[in-house]
């Protein structure tokens, strides 16, 4: 088992309101640059799809059961047919979005039993939990060229450190894709 994080973020590390949706002053970043630069398996995660779960938290789990199921391209067919879980303690009916499973039990505990890879995508309650608990194997991020300022960022100045290497780095167009690993110690 692995797990791979999955985030869009700005220059200075700010992950949180991409698509403008939450209505925040600095929300919306993602689109300035194109719909192109998200567009597809930009994560390089269609392989993983098949065999591996996605690992949403409720909020993105719900925007995301709203946006997938209407999508009709191949990368889209790929998440619709993946496995889900979601880490919620108040989403009783997951049934809104094919193949989504309500987590049982904790969240630590759950990610620790899974034998799949897990993604995660957006949700930063989940990711937050997993880093402080050292569960994160890679990060695949695509970096806008936008500094907004504030927002929730992936690593948080009271979060844990992460000692990372960078095992990719690709500029597709205006943004630019990296992973990250754990490095060895």
């Amino acid at each position: 088992m692995s797990v791979t994080v999955i985030q869009f973020t700005t220059l200075d590390g700010v992950v949180s309101d991409p698509d403008g949706s939450d209505g925040t002053p600095y929300g919306g970043w993602l689109f300035r640059y194109g719909r192109e630069e998200i567009e597809g398996d930009r994560f390089r995660l269609a392989d993983t799809l098949g065999d591996g779960v996605l690992l949403l938290g409720r909020g993105t789990w719900e925007a995301f059961a709203r946006l997938w199921p209407g999508r009709d391209d191949p990368f889209s067919d790929r998440m619709n047919a993946a496995s889900k879980l979601v880490a919620s303690r108040t989403l009783t009916d997951a049934s809104a979005w094919a193949n989504s499973t309500v987590l049982d039990g904790e969240l630590v505990d759950a990610v620790k039993r899974e034998e799949r890879e897990v993604i995660v995508m957006g949700s930063l309650s989940v990711v937050h939990t997993l880093m402080a608990e050292d569960l994160v194997d890679e990060y695949r991020l695509i970096t806008f060229p936008t500094v907004v300022g504030t927002g929730e960022r992936l690593f948080a100045a009271d979060g844990p450190p992460a000692h990372l290497e960078c095992l990719e780095v690709e500029k597709p167009g205006y943004t630019v894709f990296a992973r990250y690993g754990r490095a060895v110690r």
